[in-house]
């Protein structure tokens, strides 16, 4: 008897550890769900005709949103029992995201600084010699 429940305790910490089968329905909804909060996010910048400020925060929560929905549809976060895991993919996903963030921000503002006015234009040709 005392074996027999320990059989179950077994089954069941075993049941807890294996991680939850990745069916086709689950990525489709998981793309589909990207694909929506992408499109709405590029309609709200193209057509949204509200102030800054709002587009901003609404912009914030669309992307949150998918960082959840990805968390969760495609890396399977929450689904496994390990803690660590969990905190290790959270930590990798926010670095990459930092870097993309700050990287285009870096990008756009030295290509930015290096665009020439039509101003300046005309002054540089004219410090020229022979044109």
């Amino acid at each position: 008897m005392k074996n027999n429940s320990r059989n179950e305790a077994v089954d069941v910490m075993v049941s807890m550890h294996q991680p939850e089968e990745a069916t086709l329905k689950k990525y489709v909804i998981g793309f589909v769900g990207s694909l929506v909060l992408t499109f709405s996010a590029y309609l709200l910048t193209q057509y949204g005709a509200m102030n800054k400020p709002v587009m901003v925060i609404i912009l914030a929560v669309l992307a949150l949103s998918q960082f959840v929905l990805q968390l969760v549809y495609f890396l399977h976060v929450g689904k496994e029992f390990s803690p660590r895991l969990k905190l290790l993919v959270t930590i990798f996903m926010v670095m990459i995201v930092f870097i993309l963030v700050a990287g285009s921000i870096w990008i756009m503002n030295n290509l930015n600084g290096r665009m020439m006015t039509h101003s300046n234009m005309v002054k540089y040709m004219n410090s020229q010699d022979g044109l």
